[in-house]
């Protein structure tokens, strides 16, 4: 069963952590406080984060080299990042944060409904993948139990027809999400991700429709790195 997403919340200054877990409390999910860049990185050494919200201007190690850090894990890399940054900083910083590997970047004081929206979408992507590694898992089971021989075969039947309406519910909230970023013109790293989501359904329905009776077996899955 797939959990509540965490958020990673980054930023020296107690009040706007404060003012962040106001603003996504209403996500309904689990946020994560870090006051400084090495907290957030001891955090990431343990948590999966569906998405970082990142303060620029920190003492010590400021955002660009903690979203550095992250970027050169193997295990952190591909987490979205969401820049925020004073307004009086001048678009050289825009490009830096970009450069640093952030998917958005913005500027203080900052429009709360925007925020919350666009951290909506990496969240809704995360679930959506966490549940289609759960299908993916549920698959490699049937799998391994079909080389056991015929004597288990109304089980099996059971955990396919379960296995392909789960699948499908996730397909179909994926397609709605997708049509979602495409009319909201989102960000291409969630549009992308999106479409990365989709091509993973698309795989995993094909090894599920190769179970069936009648249509042979699957010999592989597909892989379900991001």
């Amino acid at each position: 069963m797939v959990q509540k997403a965490k958020i990673l919340l980054v930023d020296d200054r107690p009040e706007n952590l404060l003012a962040l877990e106001a603003i996504l409390s209403a996500l309904d999910q689990t946020l994560v406080r870090a006051s400084s860049g090495e907290e957030a990185l001891k955090a990431l050494l343990t948590d999966d984060f569906a998405v970082i919200l990142l303060d620029v201007q920190m003492p010590g190690m400021d955002g660009f080299e903690t979203a550095a850090h992250i970027k050169r894990r193997e295990r952190t890399r591909d987490i979205p990042i969401i820049f925020l940054t004073a307004i009086n900083h001048g678009p050289h910083h825009t490009f830096r944060g970009y450069a640093a590997g952030a998917v958005d970047y913005i500027s203080k004081p900052f429009d709360p409904w925007v925020l919350r929206a666009k951290v909506s979408v990496f969240v809704d992507l995360y679930m959506k993948n966490c549940q289609l590694k759960e299908q993916a898992a549920l698959l490699r089971l049937q799998l391994e139990g079909g080389k056991g021989g015929s004597g288990e075969g109304k089980d099996s039947a059971g955990l396919l027809a379960e296995l392909s309406a789960r699948l499908a519910a996730v397909e179909e909230q994926a397609e709605a999400l997708s049509k979602q970023l495409n009319d909201e013109s989102a960000d291409a790293a969630a549009v992308a991700t999106a479409a990365h989501l989709e091509r993973k359904l698309t795989g995993l329905r094909r090894a599920l429709d190769a179970l069936e009776p009648g249509t042979g077996s699957a010999s592989s899955l597909p892989s379900q790195n991001t």
